[in-house]
């Protein structure tokens, strides 16, 4: 497995694949790799000729308040992971490397993609998303980038921007990998106690009984987030940042929750935040 940090070094890896008309898969990560990460290795490994990952912690992505230095880096166990699914080159760029002196460019995202859900409460965020993901294309080259449906805003967001700006590659949505217990799996649950960890998967069950309402044909809006708001009181400890229900494209607000909307929530327990979201 190739580990590179250098662009140049990136783009002449997959151009060589590519020039040979071999189909490059691409994971972008954050690193703290958990088996959602790993599923969407091996959806690379399975359709691809070639997988690539990368490994950067993006401060764009950060706001003021958030949690930029505490998030999980542990670089050397995550090679390790990438190794034993024979992925084939990671990329691992440095902070000067991506953002060099003078760097002025940004990618920003308008419209009813960044109007709800997290956006309100990460001003910025998608913009940044919007612009690492942009340069970490351009340097692995990759025919399809791999996503995970956790991430529900940051698929619809980055399918709009590789439509918007013609790039060649296909976006690939996978399933939410979750915990036996139902909790989605993301690094932040690393920052979690073992109550914390306990009281977690609160969120899906309340997510799960909306969608199950909705499904017996009581689908008014209000109606499925009170049922799900109800589930959530339970735990004292979950401190509910937003709760909305949306188309799963557009993420425009639905007045009824029909077949193919999707639910979606953020909240905050033990100072992390955490986020899922359930297709009906």
């Amino acid at each position: 497995m190739k580990v590179l940090s250098d662009p140049k070094k990136m783009q002449a890896y997959s151009q060589a694949f590519r020039s040979k008309g071999r189909s490059l898969g691409f994971v972008p990560t954050m690193g703290a790799l958990h088996e959602g990460h790993l599923e969407l290795v091996r959806a690379s490994r399975r359709k691809d000729d070639v997988t690539l990952a990368s490994i950067y912690v993006n401060p764009l992505q950060f706001g003021p308040k958030e949690d930029f230095k505490k998030y999980p880096r542990r670089l050397a166990a995550d090679l390790g992971l990438l190794a034993e699914l024979k992925v084939d080159a990671v990329y691992t760029p440095s902070n000067k490397g991506m953002y060099p002196e003078g760097f002025s460019t940004q990618v920003q995202v308008r419209g009813s993609l960044v109007r709800g859900l997290c956006a309100p409460y990460r001003p910025g965020h998608f913009d940044g998303v919007a612009t690492v993901v942009v340069k970490l294309l351009g340097a692995a080259l990759p025919t399809r980038l791999y996503l995970g449906q956790k991430d529900a805003q940051q698929v619809a967001v980055l399918k709009r921007v590789v439509g918007d700006l013609d790039m060649e590659v296909e976006v690939v949505a996978c399933p939410t990998v979750r915990e036996k217990d139902g909790l989605a799996m993301s690094s932040r649950n690393l920052r979690l106690s073992p109550r914390g960890r306990a009281i977690a998967p609160v969120l899906y069950r309340g997510l799960r009984a909306g969608r199950e309402l909705a499904r017996s044909g009581k689908s008014e809006t209000g109606e499925v987030i009170a049922e799900i708001r109800r589930v959530l009181r339970t735990e004292k400890a979950i401190k509910l940042q937003y709760l909305e229900a949306v188309e799963r494209d557009s993420l425009r607000p639905v007045k009824r929750v029909a077949p193919g909307s999707m639910i979606a929530l953020a909240a905050h327990l033990e100072n992390v935040r955490l986020i899922d979201n359930i297709i009906v």
